[in-house]
């Protein structure tokens, strides 16, 4: 897949900050979180996590800007614009940042006006300065995260730190590459501060950027199909993994891993490092970059992110959000049931030793040491902030929803559905993974008791859902959250149970115009913009789960639906399972226009608004549900099962997918009764059939005979 062709259009600029513009690529440790509307590299700049470097260079010329905002085009690996001044005078600029962490600028100024303009470039002095050599350099102390930054500036003319004349009719191409190091006060960590081969001199900087950048997308497989909207959403998935992919190389964080975002909310205050942001490890997100990120080609990518996350460890067997100097909190994830999942693409060989360890002892520990779950072993969570989904309603049912949800006497704690699922997945997983090892019978018993406690006390047959419980009484707890959806996800389920999933997902419960809210319309605490009983105490784009969608569980939810559809054949399922994934195709994109992808961290469900401002969110999966749905493959134990549903999207066609030794080319073409399903693999047919049918192909994943 050529990522620049699949996903190119205008410029992209923040729901909150429009007169910002949104930069392409990233690097290990640089990246723009936006753009100042000027040539060069000014706005909110960031290297390792949220730093706001305000300034790396500009390029002025002696006259004022036009009113209007540049144009241009915006594309994964560079930004292209042109911006007009007074005098008609303009300028077209090319920038981007490398993997290795310079940025650059190729700018070609042309005078179309009457007078001579005068272009200068400038730099921060508050902590760089212009040497005898031409270049710019400076050094900066970032005592919060105890490391120093150094940058260097160089220009292909160095002249243009004083001032170069540009005559009327006259043109000016000048390139400038600042690189960004570090040196670190921690003396285990390595030393970053060689001098970069990218230099402004250099010629083809564009050339190189556009090969280097497109060579992680050459290990991606290619999906067409009659749908624009989601080719351009595939595309886009995979743009947002490469583009959350960092290695910082100090303290905590020593090599590559994937992060839950490149943005961050409250102060952009230039070189404050307070206020949340997302570029970190937080293991809640861990599992969706893991099993979306299996069907890259090199699985080298996914163990990065497997490794980071089980260095991040504590005693209790959580897996905490980590910076490079600390760890916070454990948030509950399905890392144990992610890592199985990688094995049955990549098979177990591509599992790092250190991450099945850590998902054996998160299995084994965290239900009890961390969340005291006891002969049911159902565990019980008593901060709402610890399943990733704050202020859901049902920590407050039991005191019918008091005004002020701070109050610590109105909150109770809950056996929840969510951390009885990723119990159930994560013992299940890791038993399978460490195959005879004595542990295994242990994991194998907590499974098989999580199962039954959340079928026998989660479960209400009347209304058809399953519930969390109160931490003493096991009373449930009445409130349609999302998690209830886990079960049928986690393949708890059977026919009996699916009556009560075609009647969630009715149009006055979970079946919102954006699906699926995080609380169903039926709570009284249902609040689609996310505040508190109206009270927004978390502001305006705050972190509320009592009512906004949230791309997170959106992809549960339509993981568990369409695989109840494929389990059971079931056509209600299959044509809720196209309505949601339509919906939330249609998330990824500002507006609803196709060209401006902008996936945020959660919506408003019954309008689609985006509530928050965090583009490009890594906080949910999706490649892998139209993979095993869309597509319909689904690896298992020495065997593809070949089931995809119809979704509406024409033809389809998925080429050089990769599952073991096998790379497959899949075709689904024909409409109705007469859709059918071909699958190639290295140029052998290996299935054919109605797409109809669950097809079962029986193969050794780890040698391939074509």
């Amino acid at each position: 897949m050529n990522i620049d062709d699949a996903l190119t259009g205008p410029h992209r600029s923040l729901r909150t900050r429009p007169d910002r513009l949104l930069l392409g690529p990233t690097g290990r440790r640089l990246w723009a979180e936006s753009l100042e509307d000027v040539p060069g590299f000014s706005g909110s700049i960031d290297y390792v996590h949220k730093i706001n470097i305000p300034l790396l260079f500009t390029i002025t010329p002696d006259r004022p800007a036009a009113p209007e905002r540049s144009d241009g085009t915006w594309r994964p690996s560079h930004l292209r614009s042109r911006q007009r001044f007074d005098g008609g005078v303009s300028v077209d600029e090319t920038r981007f940042v490398t993997w290795t962490d310079e940025a650059v600028s190729i700018q070609e100024w042309v005078n179309t006006g009457t007078e001579p303009v005068q272009l200068t470039a400038a730099f921060d002095g508050d902590w760089c300065r212009l040497e005898a050599d031409g270049r710019v350099r400076g050094d900066r102390e970032i005592t919060a995260y105890d490391f120093t930054i150094h940058a260097e500036v160089s220009a292909s003319d160095p002249q243009i730190w004083t001032g170069v004349d540009l005559a009327p009719g006259g043109r000016y191409r000048v390139q400038v590459v600042a690189a960004v190091r570090h040196t670190s006060g921690d003396p285990l960590d390595p030393v970053i501060e060689k001098t970069s081969e990218w230099d402004a001199v250099d010629g083809g900087l564009l050339e190189r950027q556009l090969d280097e950048y497109q060579q992680w997308f050459d290990g991606v497989p290619d999906l067409r199909t009659g749908s624009p909207m989601l080719d351009r959403t595939w595309a886009y998935r995979w743009y947002i993994l490469r583009s959350c992919l960092t290695e910082p190389q100090l303290g905590l964080l020593p090599g590559l891993t994937v992060t839950e975002g490149r943005s961050h909310k409250h102060t952009k205050e230039p070189w404050a490092v307070a206020g949340h942001e997302f570029s970190m490890l937080v293991p809640l997100s861990t599992p969706f970059h893991v099993v979306d990120l299996r069907w890259h080609h090199d699985p080298a990518w996914g163990t990065a992110a497997m490794t980071a996350a089980a260095a991040t460890q504590n005693e209790s067997g959580e897996l905490c959000a980590t910076k490079i100097r600390r760890h916070s909190k454990g948030y509950a994830n399905y890392f144990g049931h992610a890592l199985a999942e990688f094995a049955q693409v990549h098979g177990r060989d591509a599992l790092p030793p250190q991450a099945v360890e850590a998902a054996v002892k998160q299995a084994l520990l965290e239900h009890r040491a961390a969340l005291h779950a006891g002969a049911d072993e159902l565990p019980i969570e008593a901060d709402h902030k610890r399943t990733g989904k704050e202020y859901q309603p049902s920590y407050w049912y039991f005191h019918d929803y008091p005004s002020d949800a701070k109050d610590p006497e109105t909150f109770t704690p809950l056996k929840r559905v969510d951390r009885a699922i990723y119990t159930y997945l994560n013992a299940r997983a890791a038993a399978g993974l460490i195959g005879g090892d004595p542990r295994a019978t242990e994991l194998t018993a907590i499974a098989e008791q999580v199962r039954r406690s959340i079928l026998d006390k989660q479960w209400d047959a009347e209304s058809g859902f399953f519930y969390d419980l109160h931490h003493d009484t096991d009373e449930q707890a009445r409130v349609r959250n999302v998690v209830g959806f886990y079960p049928w996800w986690a393949g708890l389920t059977d026919e009996q149970h699916l009556p009560g999933l075609r009647a969630a997902v009715a149009p006055d419960l979970f079946g919102t115009p954006l699906r699926y809210p995080s609380t169903a319309q039926d709570c009284p605490a249902f609040r689609p913009q996310g505040g508190w009983m109206g009270n927004f105490l978390k502001g305006r784009n705050g972190c509320m789960w009592n009512g906004p969608a949230w791309p997170y569980t959106t992809g549960i939810a339509l993981d568990a639906i369409g695989g109840a559809a494929q389990r059971h054949g079931d056509e209600a399922s299959a044509q809720e399972f196209s309505a949601g994934l339509w919906s939330y195709l249609r998330s990824h994109f500002r507006d609803g226009d196709l060209a401006v992808p902008y996936l945020v961290e959660h919506y408003d469900p019954l309008t689609g608004e985006p509530i928050s401002d965090e583009p490009d969110y890594n906080h949910s999966s999706l490649i892998d549900v139209l993979v095993r749905h869309v597509v319909g493959l689904q690896p298992g134990e020495g065997e593809l099962v070949v089931a995809p549903l119809d979704i509406g999207a024409g033809d389809v066609a998925l080429h050089g997918v990769r599952i073991g030794a096998h790379v497959l080319d899949v075709e689904i073409t024909g409409a109705g009764e007469q859709r059918r399903v071909r699958v190639a693999c290295r140029g052998t047919q290996v299935h054919e059939g109605a797409c109809g049918d669950r097809a079962v192909v029986a193969w050794d994943a780890e040698e391939c005979a074509h």
